[in-house]
């Protein structure tokens, strides 16, 4: 049991999927091994030591293929800090890397279902997102 901080609510914040023509759809199938998943993390403080963190995937074509997809999810998550004595760092730690682990499965899923309902069905994300290392690499 966590005892530093508690999920209180997660949702999709905000969500886009744009394919844009017939051809955007079926160029997009053929060199969807091409797309990159990039993910944003971004936090707002709340009242009563709440924490509004967002966690935005983006998957798209990096080329400049003019017939392609863009999708991306934004899904907050709030926090409740129960441990009051936290420092920055660890706080940093606990939206940037713990909670991310933690949420990362749900999320996942509920982006590849709507990839997946989007005319995408047997997609699925190469390498699972390493958070411990991201924000290893974050620290140096």
């Amino acid at each position: 049991m966590n005892n530093k901080y508690k999920i209180v609510l997660n949702f999709i914040k905000d969500l886009s999927v744009e394919i844009p023509s017939p051809e955007a759809l079926i160029t997009s199938r053929n060199n969807i091994s091409k797309y990159e998943i990039k993910v944003n993390i971004s936090s707002k403080p709340l009242k009563m030591k709440m924490i509004e963190v967002i966690t935005k995937l983006t998957f798209a074509d990096p080329t400049k293929n003019k017939h392609k997809a863009f999708f991306e999810i934004g899904y907050a998550t709030v926090i409740d800090i129960l441990d009051s004595s936290l420092k920055k760092k660890d706080l940093e730690k606990i939206i940037l890397c713990d909670l991310q682990i933690e949420i990362y499965p749900e999320l996942e899923n509920k982006f590849l279902t709507v990839l997946r309902n989007s005319g995408f069905p047997n997609l699925k994300f190469g390498e699972k997102i390493d958070f411990e290392k991201l924000y290893k690499e974050k620290l140096n």
